[in-house]
This record gives structure tokens, sequence and C-alpha cells, in this order.
């Protein structure tokens, strides 16, 4: 509690005993190898992907992927979030 009244003020020890431990990192749901013909037309869907997570989630788990900074800036390339559809 802050106060201007130190008459008013304490410090006790808090313990904090964590109870899930995220021991699992996010992973591909499985492998990917992709190739993308030099034909391949504009807009053109290349891959799908999709990740999973082992620890347990009341409210599922939401998944973002994003590009590497560098094939972010390239126009050859783009990313879209279909939310899990």
């Amino acid at each position: 509690v802050i106060s201007d009244n130190p008459k008013q003020s304490s410090r006790v020890p808090v313990f904090i005993k964590v109870l899930d431990v995220n021991d699992n990192a996010p992973e591909f749901a499985m492998f990917y190898e992709t190739f993308v013909c030099e034909n391949a037309k504009a807009e053109q869907l290349i891959q799908t992907l999709s990740a999973v997570d082992k620890d347990d989630s009341y409210s599922g788990h939401q998944f973002s992927f994003s590009l590497a900074p560098d094939a972010a800036s390239s126009s050859n390339f783009t990313l879209q979030d279909n939310r899990g559809e």
C-alpha cells in the first residue's frame, strides 16, 4: 500500500507458486517442405501452415506467423492469416 503516512504502510514477503509452466514451445503441426514453380501466378496460394502446442490451454491456443524482416520488405511473398479456417 502506498501512503504518505508511514504508520499506514507495511511490507510482507509474498511467495508465488507457479502451477502451469510453458514447458513445450509451439511447433509446426507437421513437417512442411514447400516448392514454388517458376510460373506460379500472382496471388496464388502456395502453402498453408498450422501450429500446435502440447501445453494445456483452457481457451485454446492462438498462433500468429510473420515473415522474416528481409522477406517482409520484398513484394515477392505475402502472408495471410486465415484465423484457423
